[in-house]
């Protein structure tokens, strides 16, 4: 049997060919607003169009949600496809036959195996849900079980629960008669094979909760004893598999994602019972991580849908410092987190069961509380006069505070904190400046290979390496303190997104360059404004301080070193990276525009952007190196009150000078450029 995929060539002609303002408009009530389209949002619920189509780049972005990408994208979110699915349906829509390609044998073999997990997966989960409600001993145990819970048929039903007969191989057997392998069944972990040849069902006498991706496939199960064997562990989890990444899963999300995204909020339970409990209670926008600590991947899954994340956990000491150990993960991926402690002994499964869903949605709203504010409550108590453990509970609150990424958050924090622990807000600024300082320097003082492409100038040379992340010359470095301007964890950001921005929509554009030739004579050279920015960016051995920039900023550097004349700028709209796909979709989408009616009415012309691209590179390029410099002179002049003798003020004066006669050329070329 021979197997197809679609080929690249077809999908290139489907990208060609489809206009990404005609497939949105589908789905979403399109206004024309200069060259681009606007809407309200259809990913969040909004008063205020912040959603933006760009027919001439072929994106969307909603600046409200932060949702982006191209067309495909699209409708793999908004309708829930496949990348296939996604391109069958452009294809049908603009009448493009689809060519398929034959794949090799080893992607065949692939393809059929991943495929077989899938269809044992969502066959055993019709299995265990068949024999919950149609079979004698799975209504009489399972059902009654769920029943017991307080769950009704119609939850038990939306969330596909189900049960294994206590049974060594029942299941593995109904699977074998309709075909399954016993390879697949090994893999999904549904079935375990002992080296003696014997076998039996992994999940036999427990109730399951089948486990599903975002788009409802079956990925595995977790299933729960109904007997009160000690030796036997309470829950039993699908292993990892080809399908399967514990880590990478939130239980519950498909039934959640829809009403997360509406009320842009999501609950974090512990457990799946307090999933389905808060959903019958009317609180559907709850999830929890399956059978593990939560992980990062978790976490950024749960930021596709909402920043705004409540973390309920029960209100004994192991509730409380699970919550603590979760929050940080929340906090450096820059979700805004409230937290809700149930009453000792109480869960939101038990809460629900005890109150009903009126008094559960009640306690939720009066109980929340930012997770900070609570965490310093907690440790408050500790305290007891204790000047030591009050030292330490201060430097943990803080280190807390430090992970949040927005300044104005992190202000109203310290605020809140100095009021309950009695501290001055100054002193509480302090310690937070030296833990962010610590954190930018730590990062800063990392070692690049001298291998790495990313680091080698246009002569293949290895460029030198600060010590800080000025990157201004040779001079030679000065050993920060621990001591900066409070919050200022990134002051050259605004200049670091403009050098981006004109990569992303400017870099393949030409501009003219006067240069001699062997004899002398002046000639005008035309270099790309891509090749124009690497080359002074490496010249001065230039870094950024935001991570993503950066990101981008190497893979322009390394194409054009590799001989490339221009970059493809769609590797970006589809970057495996979200944070990188994100911040160049943003920067690549046109927020303001210019009317028509300047020129047809009013007889004035505004420049474009490309009319004043060369002024604007220039300038541009100039900004950034004065700014970094002028870091650069401030973390010197913060090394003066720390000189122990005069030869080390000394040599920090006459690095300021030089850095200041620097200064004043940068100063110089800026004025002729603006001027």
């Amino acid at each position: 049997m021979q197997t197809f995929m679609i080929g690249q060539d077809t999908i290139q002609r489907i990208m060609d060919v489809s206009r990404i303002e005609e497939v949105v408009g589908e789905f979403v009530s399109l206004r024309r607003r200069g060259s681009n389209y606007v809407a309200c949002c259809p990913f969040h619920n909004e008063k205020t169009p912040s959603f933006s189509v760009s027919p001439s780049k072929g994106l969307y972005k909603c600046f409200g949600c932060g949702e982006s990408g191209n067309v495909v994208g699209f409708l793999m979110k908004h309708e829930h496809y496949t990348y296939p699915e996604a391109l069958r349906w452009l294809a049908n829509k603009y009448n493009i036959e689809i060519e398929e390609e034959q794949l090799s044998e080893e992607q065949i073999e692939r393809n059929n195996e991943r495929d077989a997990l899938f269809h044992v997966s969502e066959f055993a989960q019709k299995y265990f849900a068949d024999l919950l409600f149609n079979d004698e001993m799975g209504t009489a145990i399972g059902l009654g079980y769920f029943h017991g819970r307080g769950l009704t048929d119609k939850v038990v039903k939306d969330f596909g629960l189900g049960y294994c007969l206590d049974k060594w191989d029942d299941f593995t057997n109904h699977a074998r008669k309709s075909g399954y392998s016993d390879n697949v069944l090994q893999k999904t972990g549904l079935t375990i094979f002992r080296e003696d040849g014997k076998f039996y069902d992994r999940f036999r006498g427990r109730v399951m909760f089948p486990i599903y991706s975002v788009s409802g496939r079956v990925l595995g199960f977790s299933g729960r004893i109904l007997s009160k064997e000690k030796q036997q562990a309470k829950y039993v989890n699908s292993p990892d598999s080809e399908i399967y990444n514990k880590s990478h899963i939130l239980y519950g999300l498909y039934q959640a994602k829809n009403h997360i995204t509406r009320l842009d909020k999501v609950y974090l339970v512990e457990g799946n019972i307090d999933v389905i409990s808060m959903y019958q209670s009317g609180v559907e926008n709850t999830v929890a991580s399956c059978g593990t600590s939560l992980t990062i991947e978790q976490v950024r899954l749960m930021r596709r849908y909402t920043k705004n994340v409540t973390v309920l956990y029960d209100g004994d000491n192991a509730g409380i410092k699970a919550a603590f150990r979760a929050v940080n993960m929340l906090f450096e991926e820059g979700m805004h987190v409230r937290v809700v402690l149930f009453p000792d002994g109480d869960d939101p499964d038990s809460y629900a069961q005890k109150y009903g869903s009126t008094r559960l949605q009640e306690y939720l709203r009066d109980n929340e509380t930012n997770f900070i504010t609570f965490k310093t409550r907690i440790l408050a108590d500790e305290i007891k006069g204790d000047p030591i453990r009050k030292a330490e509970v201060l430097g943990e609150i803080v280190r807390t505070i430090a992970l949040v990424p927005d300044l104005l958050e992190r202000t109203e924090y310290v605020a809140q904190c100095s009021s309950l622990l009695h501290v001055p807000e100054t002193t509480l600024q302090n310690e937070l400046a030296k833990v962010l300082n610590r954190k930018l320097y730590d990062s800063a003082k990392h070692t690049p290979d001298p291998a790495d492409k990313d680091l080698v100038d246009r002569s293949g040379q290895p460029q030198p390496q600060l010590s800080d992340d000025s990157g201004l010359g040779p001079a030679q470095a000065v050993t920060p303190t621990p001591m900066v301007e409070a919050f200022q964890l990134n002051p050259a950001q605004s200049q670091e997104d403009k050098i981006v921005d004109l990569l992303l929509n400017f870099g393949n554009n030409t501009l003219p360059e006067v240069e001699k030739d062997e004899e002398g004579k002046e000639v005008t050279v035309y270099y790309t404004v891509a090749q124009i920015i690497v080359a002074d960016m490496l010249a001065d051995n230039i870094t950024f301080t935001d991570p993503v920039c950066q990101t981008i900023f190497n893979h322009f550097a390394t194409t054009l070193q590799d001989g490339a004349t221009t970059i493809d700028m769609q590797y970006f709209v589809n970057h495996p990276d979200a944070a990188v796909r994100n911040k160049a979709i943003t920067l690549m989408m046109e927020e303001l525009h210019i009317s028509d009616k300047w020129a047809k009415e009013k007889h004035i012309y505004v420049p474009t952007p490309e009319d004043k691209l060369q002024v604007d590179v220039e300038e541009t390029i100039l900004n950034f190196k004065m700014k970094k410099l002028e870091q650069k002179i401030n973390s010197i002049d913060s090394q003066f009150p720390y000189a122990t003798d005069d030869d080390e003020r000394l040599m920090l004066m006459a690095q300021k000078m030089q850095l200041n006669k620097i200064r004043q050329k940068l100063g110089a070329a800026l004025n002729r450029v603006v001027g």
